[in-house]
């Protein structure tokens, strides 16, 4: 077949079988990066470290294996970049902050680990805010990141410069992190699927948020897949799971008919007001969902306070990360009580308090295989780099709101270890990409998955930016 750039939008899942069916070669689709890298990315910024040498090494070892007949993985030769707040061997690795500018790391974190195994091949680094603590993808090393289908724009985060290289074809796929939305901001914004696993589910070891990083598996943080599919992400989740975890076998398998599932919708609140242009691309999807069959209730909500179990949700974030966000991050969030000083104790408090939300939830998904829930209240809005969480606007209907409110949807979900699946479901008038969070039970990824993956179907799925 000829090779031509339509290539690197393919999803993953194509990819990888054309490489496995020789149709191209990993060396093929690498170079087919590199250029699309050397053409786009000095106006995206999406890209930041790269290592083409040892890139193009590893894929002719990849394509002479299969040459050989040798047994391949899932993604054998298939390259890729990894957001730079994630551990890679042997490659520069800083988490937005100038303490790391020279960080090597001397192992992989556990996700990239796993794709590695699966036959991936690392090639660079994707950009993020400092310590991957904001909405936007900016740092003093490596400067910002901009929307690929509007340079004016913010691409989210804090996952923003691993959805650009996604979405703008840079890359295979993604590995994000999310703690209070960072895989589902950017995958909205830039218009391509990603997947917040439930906690716990995925290994989130190697996630550098500190000075000596590495280490820590911090509170609701989880790392998932961003791609360019429905497809991609199901079998990426399968690759990042924990092996020979019981954690793996609260994962409900997948519905074998989606027209059977009943799904909430709960698109705006008083808790958090969204903007109407979110909510008209957000409505039309839903709208696209009933006439296809599946039943829908427009009504149907949690018995949970949004607003306690948001507060509840970031105090609870702050605890578990003070000794390492930059105070400007905490501060936006305005929660009281949680600082250095937290006892253990505290926490377990707060932690008895969540579990009794999560019960809740239990209970909603009794009667609910999923709810469509809003993930940013604005559409993707411009650079805005002055000041910090706290002291930040948006205008949202004509309004001025709080920059921290971004994150009252995100952390409502994730505070209580539910999973949450992002699909492009369209545009606003300006042309800017809109989406919801499709979540689910804790184990309930798959279900999720195939549901955002029919949402996306019937909504026009992913499309190359200009």
């Amino acid at each position: 077949m000829a090779i031509t750039e339509e290539i690197v939008f393919w999803s993953t899942t194509r990819q990888a079988e054309a490489i496995r069916g020789g149709e191209i070669s990993s060396r093929d689709l690498l170079e087919l990066l590199i250029a699309r890298i050397e053409t786009i990315n000095p106006d995206l910024n999406a890209v930041i470290t790269l290592d083409l040498e040892g890139a193009r090494s590893l894929a002719d070892e990849a394509d002479a294996k299969l040459q050989n007949g040798d047994v391949v993985g899932p993604l054998h030769g298939i390259p890729i970049t990894i957001k730079d707040a994630l551990e890679t061997e042997g490659l520069r690795s800083t988490g937005g902050a100038t303490e790391l500018h020279n960080n090597i790391p001397s192992k992989d974190a556990g996700v990239v680990a796993s794709v590695k195994d699966a036959g991936a091949i690392v090639f660079g680094k994707t950009n993020l805010p400092r310590w991957s603590g904001d909405i936007q993808a900016f740092n003093e090393m490596f400067g910002t990141t901009v929307n690929p289908w509007d340079g004016e724009r913010v691409p989210g985060g804090s996952s923003g410069g691993a959805a650009a290289a996604v979405s703008a074809g840079l890359s295979s796929f993604e590995i994000g992190t999310d703690i209070g939305g960072s895989i589902r901001f950017p995958a909205s914004f830039c218009g391509v699927f990603g997947h917040k696993p439930s906690w716990g589910v995925v290994p989130s070891t190697g996630y550098l948020d500190h000075e000596g990083g590495g280490i820590i598996e911090a509170d609701v943080n989880v790392h998932g897949p961003i791609a360019r599919s429905a497809d991609d992400l199901e079998m990426l989740l399968k690759i990042l799971i924990r092996k020979e975890s019981p954690l793996v076998t609260a994962l409900a398998p997948p519905p074998d008919d989606l027209s059977n599932l009943k799904v909430a919708s709960w698109l705006d609140d008083p808790f958090c007001p969204v903007d109407t242009k979110v909510l008209t691309v957000m409505d039309a999807a839903v709208t696209s969902l009933e006439k296809a069959g599946i039943s829908v209730d427009r009504n149907a909500r949690p018995d949970v306070d949004p607003e306690d179990a948001f507060a509840l949700g970031a105090w609870l974030v702050s605890a578990a990360m003070v000794q390492s966000l930059p105070p400007e991050t905490l501060e936006g969030l305005d929660v009281e009580g949680a600082s250095s000083k937290t006892t253990h104790r505290e926490w377990l408090d707060r932690h008895a308090e969540r579990e009794a939300i999560r019960d809740k939830w239990a209970e909603f998904f009794e009667e609910f295989d999923a709810v469509i829930m809003p993930i940013s209240f604005v559409p993707p809005f411009r650079h805005t780099q002055e000041g910090d969480f706290g002291t930040r606007t948006l205008v949202c209907n004509g309004e001025e709101r709080p920059y921290a409110d971004l994150v009252r949807w995100t952390i409502l979900t994730g505070m209580a270890y539910l999973p949450a699946t992002t699909p492009p479901i369209g545009f606003d008038d300006e042309g800017l990409p809109i989406s919801f969070q499709v979540v689910g039970p804790y184990g309930g990824d798959y279900t999720t998955i195939r549901l955002a993956g029919l949402i996306a179907e019937l909504s026009g799925g992913y499309q190359p930016p200009p």
